[in-house]
């Protein structure tokens, strides 16, 4: 794979790139009933389970971070709970299938070991035949989300990690590869080396979902994000890809940004300007619909440009 990437590109100078192209159409705020007057938001992609399309989303009451995945259906118009599907205490939920399985993770908060009503959190990850059958397979390493497994066409299994801290600041997206899920541990998330010249200090990012691509790139959507003067949150849909034989990367990307979508409601004022990726479906016409949370309180999606066409065989 040729490589794109050179120096790193701040949020705003990705925007300034992001506004010369053409922009996206179609959006859509999806309605959830059945969940009270909880917020859903930061949904997964839809994925068939036992022959129905499910969205995994993330449930919670406005002023509260004490969350819950639901699995919805359509029904006609709006998303409603799937009868008899599990309820997890998880934030943030995404899926992938290796070896046959489908692997659904999301965001797991506990009590902060060292700091007084804080919250930890890690990524913990289910597998099962289905929606029904889900186990807990794996918990990823304390104060780490947004580490994202996926099958490569060989069978092996690619992480993406993003540590925080002394490793990766507010947050940067590491990567490597084991043989198979067994392989995966927590020591071998920990050794993963970052990927070079993706965010400056100041700003933050991860991955959130992995597509691997019939030229045997990965394919990620994920998010960059910022915070202003006035310590308001910025978060923007992106994608780059990554070839997995060199972990050489191309450049990130922005491809849709808040006003893209519908108004709606946020969580607080200092979320308004945040759309985090939550899954993409890829269409044959060359288009794709983005799935995202919307300022921590609305799932909405809108019909992009398939930003991974062009790395394709």
């Amino acid at each position: 794979m040729k490589r794109t990437n050179s120096d790193v590109k701040t949020c705003s100078e990705l925007l300034n790139q992001y506004k010369k192209k053409d922009k996206p159409g179609l959006p859509e705020k999806l309605i959830f009933e059945g969940v009270g007057n909880h917020d859903v938001y930061n949904i997964s992609a839809p994925f068939e389970d036992n022959g129905q399309l499910v969205i995994a989303g993330r449930v919670e009451a406005r002023d509260s971070e004490e969350s819950e995945v639901h699995f919805f259906i359509q029904s006609g118009e709006v998303w409603v709970p799937r009868e008899g599907a599990p309820v997890l205490k998880l934030q943030d939920p995404f899926f992938t299938h290796i070896a046959g399985e489908l692997v659904l993770g999301g965001v797991q908060t506990f009590p902060h070991p060292a700091i007084e009503n804080a919250l930890g959190w890690r990524t913990v990850f289910y597998k099962g035949s289905s929606i029904n059958d889900l186990e807990e397979f794996f918990k990823g390493p304390d104060g780490m989300k947004d580490l994202r497994i996926a099958e490569l066409l060989n069978g092996s299994i690619a992480i993406f990690t993003r540590p925080q801290g002394e490793k990766g600041g507010r947050g940067k997206i590491g990567f490597t590869t084991v043989p198979s899920l067994d392989d995966l541990s927590i020591e071998v998330i920990d050794n993963a080396p970052l990927l070079e010249n993706q965010f400056i200090d100041d700003e933050w990012g991860g991955a959130n979902e992995l597509h691997i691509l019939s030229s045997g790139l990965i394919g990620v959507l994920g998010h960059i994000a910022s915070f202003d003067e006035q310590g308001d949150r910025h978060y923007y849909p992106m994608r780059f890809v990554v070839d997995p034989k060199t972990g050489e990367h191309s450049d990130i990307e922005v491809i849709a940004v808040r006003n893209d979508f519908l108004p709606g409601e946020t969580k607080r004022p200092d979320l308004v300007d945040v759309v985090f990726s939550g899954g993409l479906v890829r269409k044959d016409d060359g288009t794709a619909d983005l799935y995202a949370g919307i300022s921590d309180a609305e799932a909405h999606k809108l019909t992009i440009q398939d930003p991974f066409l062009p790395y394709e065989r």
